[in-house]
């Protein structure tokens, strides 16, 4: 049986894109007959007081995976939209990792590192030559170029040196895993690494989680937003939407968490057909999000986020509803190729308001939509099928 160890600052049961992606890979390799073992931090995002909560550990076979599972403990565990006291904390984790490992007895066949943030990948490669194994770099977001493209971080020659560690990651790495198409011509140009030496692993679904669509219910008016509210996220734009939908009477749910959370919820919370629920698991997310007609995706303008695809893609369509996005590039592509809404690359809220009205005057196309959406999921974005490319290179 080959060991894998994963090194991963978020796990289950946290909320996000990040921690479901990897709950996803551990399991699933572990039905893989894999001997898997994580190092991971203890569940703190977006804020550690909701992991309080039993219903969040509703993953029975996670539960019971005590020894497999090394948790490290954070003292700064604020999230905070400081550039700064965030590189901080990804130190402190990444400090912290490095110790769990050196005191490590096991030996492994694969070392597994998601990034970002790169501190994680650069604990990985650690890890390579300190078990003298092969590693498996995992990209979820380009970075340092998303540092650029929330326009926070502007300190050139800090970006210049976190991008040469970015290179000698890629450089090093034995293997490279992408969660989007979008990133493999700038892996390609960044560091002379060949298409073969990648590959695409998109986050997904698993074929159990597609909610039924229920065709009987569907115009109901209601959009809704649900995922993080960070800093690449186009939060001033749900801001000026808002009032335009409540005009409409078109309701609007935000399920979200981020540092720009508290902001963008105190500038609409006077609207009456505004909704704003706390984070919650991915189960019972999912339950709230088919429950709508449209799902809204915002990204800011920047070409970095033209790479990406955003998780609250994969869940809209999994939950059978059609997409609004104010995205470009992959995401667009992704949206508009297979006809599972509408994708807009435009700041204008009116504009943005016209195409969720015809939307949501055309019952048929919606529903036509939701069925496409499923399809999707079943074909490109299964885990159960997208795995086999991991399990294939491993053995």
């Amino acid at each position: 049986m080959k060991r894998v160890l994963i090194i991963s600052q978020h796990f289950y049961p946290e909320i996000g894109s990040h921690a479901n992606r990897i709950k996803n890979l551990f399991i699933l390799l572990k039905k893989e007959n894999f001997d898997v073992t994580i190092f991971t931090s203890e569940p703190s995002y977006p804020n550690k007081n909701i992991y309080k909560k039993h219903n969040f550990w509703d993953e029975e076979v996670l539960n019971c995976e005590k020894d497999n599972i090394k948790r490290i403990s954070i003292r700064n565990r604020k999230y905070s939209s400081s550039i700064f006291n965030r590189l901080f904390y990804y130190v402190e984790i990444a400090f912290k990792t490095i110790l769990l490992i050196l005191q490590d007895k096991k030996r492994y066949d694969y070392i597994f590192v998601t990034s970002p943030p790169i501190f994680t990948g650069f604990v990985g490669l650690f890890a390579k030559y300190r078990y003298k194994t092969k590693l498996i770099l995992d990209i979820r977001d380009l970075w340092p170029e998303s540092l650029k493209g929330v326009g926070v971080f502007n300190y050139t020659f800090i970006l210049y040196f976190f991008g040469i560690l970015e290179k000698i990651l890629y450089k090093k790495s034995d293997k490279i895993v992408i969660n989007s198409l979008g990133f493999q011509n700038y892996i390609q140009k960044k560091a002379g690494i060949a298409n073969s030496k990648m590959i695409f692993i998109p986050n997904g679904s698993l074929p159990e989680e597609l909610v039924p669509i229920k065709e009987n219910e569907i115009n109901r008016k209601k959009i809704i937003y649900a995922g993080n509210l960070g800093l690449a996220q186009n939060t001033e734009l749900i801001h000026q939407l808002a009032p335009l939908l409540d005009k409409e009477n078109i309701q609007l749910t935000i399920i979200g968490y981020g540092v720009k959370k508290s902001q963008l919820i105190n500038s609409i919370q006077g609207y009456k057909n505004v909704t704003v629920i706390n984070p919650m698991t991915k189960k019972e997310c999912f339950k709230i999000i088919a429950e709508h007609d449209l799902g809204l995706v915002t990204l800011k303008d920047s070409e970095v986020f033209k790479t990406v695809l955003p998780g609250k893609v994969v869940d809209y369509l999994t939950c059978g509803i059609p997409i609004v996005g104010i995205v470009d590039g992959y995401a667009k592509s992704v949206i508009d190729e297979n006809g599972v809404g509408t994708a807009l690359h435009t700041d204008d809220p009116v504009q943005i308001l016209s195409h969720i009205k015809q939307l949501l005057n055309d019952d048929e196309l919606r529903l036509k939509m939701a069925h496409n959406g499923q399809q999707l999921i079943l074909n490109h974005f299964n885990w159960k099928k997208n795995i086999t490319k991991l399990v294939e290179y491993m053995n």
